[in-house]
């Protein structure tokens, strides 16, 4: 799990602007979450190029992420606030739990999640 802090750049009154790498292309999927959601509780084999490793932006608002790697018993927990990179790689349990609204982009096609999506631990 590799979480990236987009850094603001070119910051005033109206607000700021982040820069990152964006290599993916075709279909994405915007999430938008309360505060309190729990998303996730699942993982990947990375079957789909799209989820080896998965790539969400977290665009707005701070959640926790919630993983425990494959062979192993241990849920780490890292709070998260936007802009960030997450990076989650195969056979990698994971959840997001919303502490407000917030955004994000996930770096796949709705069609790649559900082909390539487990319940239960690795």
């Amino acid at each position: 799990m590799t979480i990236t802090p987009l850094h603001p750049m070119n910051r005033d009154e109206r607000g700021y602007n982040c820069e990152y790498d964006h290599q993916r292309t075709g279909q994405h999927i915007l999430v938008f979450s309360r505060a309190g959601a729990v998303r996730g509780g699942h993982f990947h084999k990375g079957i789909s190029l799209a989820k080896n490793p998965e790539e969400i932006i977290l665009l707005s608002g701070v959640c926790e992420v919630q993983w425990r790697e494959a062979n192993f018993s241990e849920i780490h927990v890292l709070r998260v606030e936007a802009p960030a990179k997450i990076s989650i790689p195969p056979y990698t349990w994971h959840q997001f739990v919303f502490e407000t609204d917030s955004a994000m982009i996930e770096m796949n096609g709705l069609a790649e999640h559900i082909a390539d999506t487990f319940y239960g631990l690795p």
